[in-house]
């Protein structure tokens, strides 16, 4: 039979188990203590997870709850390269709620309840000399968003263009699953500016951030316009795109757009259809080489091309084509070029502002007849508007000749004819 511990040795193992339990709850209190002020806890928080990217991030006020799934609220967000000079990402208010799972796991299970962004600004050549500084990944990881992502009033900024009254709607989001999301905002590129609200679909997420090419989709509405004239549009875009360091191809890509071009006194609808490779660099959204058809109604003809069409600061247009009829609404011809039905061959090119304010060159030819003309759209445009009322001639720069022409019951042969317009300076050699 054992003898019994002593008293006092049983005393004092109850002193150190009583000390040990009082240590442990002091710590427990202190923690809860610390947990309990958010400022706190959030800054040592936004601390590790700086260090942890090479950053310095900030925030003017933090505030959490841990009750049911657990959420982070910052305001006035500032994440920052140290010794850079540009913040990479501004924002008024950022609100994540993730499941206890992904606290438990230290991101191993990337699952994400929800993201809310309020103004957002994120600076893209910041964002890209950051991501330079970053050792290489083996793979790149996307979060699972039950419940979706909000970014309101947000602005993209680059060096030389920019989306400003960014808004994004995204239900939810699974690395390997069909992306919707529902974008609004403007494109600026001075001096173009487009409004835009479209819907995308994204075949795989994964993929695209990887930049391996993946199906996407897009459907909505866009504005072009100037101070005397607008083109509303309905657009759809579809291929398989690729995602660069600065840049974006897609390849193919179908484009279609069903607009109207207004002016104070023209309503003119068309639709217009493009395929071939699009790429996306310096501000320029480029298709070359292209496919174009043009459905056209009023002074708008009907016509199909091929070349190149690039779209930025300026517009650049190489094509060769055919206009399939002469439009009613153009100026009678005389006989017999009245009389032809033959398509008539084409070559436009243009290179200036985004209004075709600047001049284009044309070659037409219907037959055995040539047309050479240089001109400016928004003149053209307005002579046809006023042509019952104003000048019979054309306000361009140009050349005709045709082996015969009927004028007046008169036949003559061996026609040239020369147009000039002093609004048109003389082409340089």
């Amino acid at each position: 039979m054992s003898e019994a511990a002593p008293p006092r040795r049983i005393g004092k193992r109850l002193l150190r188990l009583a000390a040990i339990l009082a240590a442990i709850l002091l710590v427990l209190l202190l923690v809860a203590g610390w947990l309990l002020q958010p400022q706190r806890a959030g800054g040592f928080l936004l601390k590790q997870l700086g260090n942890s990217l090479g950053l310095e991030i900030s925030a003017s006020a933090i505030d959490y709850r841990l009750r049911g799934t657990p959420q982070l609220v910052l305001h006035d967000v500032v994440a920052q390269r140290p010794g850079d000079a540009k913040a990479l990402l501004r924002a008024e208010r950022v609100f994540v709620s993730l499941p206890w799972r992904t606290l438990r796991t230290r991101g191993a299970d990337l699952t994400v309840q929800r993201v809310e962004l309020d103004a957002p600004v994120l600076d893209l050549p910041a964002l890209q000399r950051w991501l330079a500084t970053r050792p290489p990944s083996a793979e790149t990881r996307i979060p699972t968003l039950v419940d979706g992502l909000r970014i309101v009033r947000g602005r993209l900024d680059n060096d030389d263009w920019r989306i400003e009254g960014l808004s994004i709607d995204v239900p939810s989001l699974h690395p390997e699953q069909l992306l919707r999301a529902r974008v609004r905002g403007r494109y600026v590129a001075t001096p173009m500016s487009i409004p835009a609200d479209l819907a995308i679909a994204i075949a795989h997420p994964r993929r695209l951030l990887a930049g391996a090419p993946t199906g996407v989709a897009g459907i909505g509405s866009l504005t072009i316009a100037n101070a005397d004239w607008r083109v509303p549009a309905r657009v759809f875009l579809a291929g398989p795109l690729r995602l660069g360091k600065d840049s974006a191809l897609m390849k193919p890509a179908r484009l279609g757009i069903a607009a109207r071009y207004r002016s104070a006194s023209t309503d003119m609808p068309f639709r217009l259809g493009l395929h071939g490779p699009m790429a996306f660099n310096s501000a320029t959204w480029r298709f070359v080489p292209v496919q174009l058809f043009l459905d056209g109604d009023g002074a708008i003809p009907d016509a199909s091309a091929r070349g190149s069409v690039s779209v930025g600061r300026r517009l650049v247009l190489h094509l060769d084509g055919r206009i399939a009829a002469w439009p009613q609404a153009w100026p009678t011809l005389p006989a017999p070029l009245s009389s032809s039905s033959s398509p008539m061959p084409f070559a436009l090119d243009y290179k200036g502002s985004i209004d075709f304010a600047d001049i284009a060159a044309l070659e037409l030819h219907r037959d055995a007849t040539r047309f050479d003309a240089r001109f400016r759209l928004p003149a053209v445009l307005a002579w046809l508007d006023d042509i019952a009322t104003g000048t019979p001639l054309p306000p361009l720069q140009g050349a005709l000749s045709t082996p015969r022409i009927e004028i007046a019951g008169a036949v003559l042969e061996g026609v040239d004819i020369e147009l000039d317009d002093p609004g048109i300076p003389p082409q340089a050699d």
